[in-house]
């Protein structure tokens, strides 16, 4: 890994000398900024309070927002691990990098962040968890030790004596440095969750309420306060290297959480993300944006910022330059968005398209039930599932807990297609698919998730089986042989 990584670093500078920087981004190599991507681990956007979140207190993330620029509409087009780190790195739609599943594998040889920044003469390094895949080197970050590696350790260990070597190593050459932290992902065993008085939580409306729920949302949300100090320790790590005034900051919170109707789903809780942009001299402190982004965004901006240039077609995403400099309020017209549900339970693709405003999905096989394995299924770590069918409302007297029960129906029954309107209905319980004054909101949205599926070759439902994921992870990915050059 380190004859890689050094490997790397010699074409990168070659690539500098040779092809030189636009004038866009830096107008010299010492001015080019480092950066620090720092990525939480299942953390529902609108938890944060951020966001609206009223449970949980998380002071340094407040404090790098107010720094920074908060996007209000960012996305990624998987709710899952593996796939949305694979956009976020390549710049890249699920279809075309490959990773269409979770545990699966990039189409070999793609290009990622290593390559694209390494060209611009960055060392790009991962510290903690990694979760992507790609036969023939697509993701070969230097590894830093220090962070807990594992997404379901009952631990979170964090020593950043590793990532403050990383970052001080040479200060004339800039760094890409990911920061991949573990909470507040499942099983929730970190933090203190006795600081939360279960009988006061406000719990969500798309989640049932139960005592285990309840018991379970206070282990959650005593993660995301582990989430905020160790986001506050990576920050003064930066600072202790002295980069902290010449390095853009990114913090992402990733897809929902394990609740369900966040992670593993199209809905607004699970691939609407929390993003910040911290960018001394450059983002003025304190900002909102309405402009929609979303992950396959991130990488083409950074190599915009880093003064690099791609051809047309390179990337999936665009620059959000412009938005960063306050030139703009407004990136893309619209997010896209998929799931396949192998491996994490029986086949489910859905496929979805998002302007900011409304959001509208469609389930390509709704005659089948939806069942996701780790919520409804195995079960290791929480049993609250059980407890929306149970006798266990409000009052006991009560022979079921019909809010849970609609819920349920909610999760597992799905209609052809759902549209909402997510600035009024973040939670999305009211679906307006039959709405006659939104019919040509449905059209405008459906044709244009129509265009997006062709033109990235997209084929639907015929992937989301066990031998397309298989065949995948070998690196022999499905053909995109229909797809269609991008206008």
């Amino acid at each position: 890994m380190k004859n890689g990584a050094y490997m790397l670093s010699c074409i990168a500078l070659v690539a500098v000398a040779v092809y030189g920087l636009s004038a866009e981004g830096a107008s010299a190599a010492g001015k080019r900024p480092n950066v620090l991507i720092i990525i939480a681990d299942d953390c529902t956007y609108n938890d944060l309070p951020l966001y609206g979140g009223q449970n949980v207190k998380t002071p340094v993330i407040d404090s790098l927002a107010s720094e920074g620029l908060t996007f209000n509409n960012a996305f990624l087009s998987i709710a899952m691990c593996n796939p949305c780190r694979t956009e976020l790195y390549t710049g890249l739609y699920p279809a075309r990098s490959g990773a269409c599943w979770n545990h699966s594998s990039a189409r070999p040889d793609t290009k990622s962040i290593v390559h694209h920044l390494g060209e611009l003469g960055y060392r790009v390094g991962l510290t903690g968890k990694k979760h992507v895949n790609g036969k023939g080197g697509v993701f070969l970050m230097e590894l830093v030790k220090g962070l807990e590696l594992s997404c379901v350790s009952q631990t979170a260990r964090f020593d950043d004596a590793g990532m403050k070597r990383f970052m001080g190593r040479n200060d004339s050459q800039p760094f890409c440095m990911i920061v991949g932290l573990v909470v507040p992902h499942s099983p929730w065993t970190v933090g203190r969750p006795e600081n939360f008085d279960q009988a006061k939580l406000k719990l969500p409306p798309n989640i049932a309420d139960t005592p285990e729920t309840r018991s379970d949302f206070a282990k959650y949300l005593a993660e995301i306060e582990v989430l905020d100090e160790h986001v506050g320790r990576t920050l003064a790590a930066l600072d202790e290297t002295g980069h902290a005034g010449d390095t853009i900051v990114i913090f992402t919170s990733e897809q929902g959480s394990q609740f369900p109707g966040n992670k593993w789903t199209n809905w607004n809780t699970g691939i609407h993300t929390g993003f910040i942009v911290r960018w001394p001299g450059v983002v003025e402190g304190g900002g909102r944006t309405d402009a929609v982004i979303q992950y396959a965004d991130v990488l083409p901006t950074l190599v915009d910022v880093a003064g690099g240039k791609h051809h047309p077609g390179e990337f999936d995403g665009s620059s959000f330059l412009p938005v960063l400099k306050g030139k703009t309020n407004k990136h893309r017209d619209y997010a896209y968005l998929m799931h396949n549900n192998i491996p994490e339970g029986p086949p489910y693709p859905i496929r979805a398209v998002t302007d900011g405003t409304y959001h509208y999905i469609r389930n390509l096989s709704p005659e089948n039930l939806y069942i996701e394995k780790h919520v409804m299924g195995e079960m290791k770590w929480h049993d609250y599932w059980p407890t929306w069918l149970a006798k266990t409302g409000p009052s006991q007297k009560e022979s079921l807990n019909e809010g849970a029960l609609r819920l349920v129906n909610r999760f597992m029954r799905r209609p052809a297609e759902e549209l909402y309107r997510i600035d009024q209905d973040t939670y999305e319980m009211n679906n307006l698919i039959e709405d006659d004054k939104l019919k040509k909101v449905k059209r405008r949205l459906s044709a244009e998730l129509d265009r997006w599926m062709a033109q990235q070759g997209d084929p639907g439902a015929s992937i989301d089986t066990e031998e397309q994921w298989r065949a995948a992870k070998k690196g022999e990915h499905f053909s995109q042989h229909n797809a269609i050059e991008p206008r």
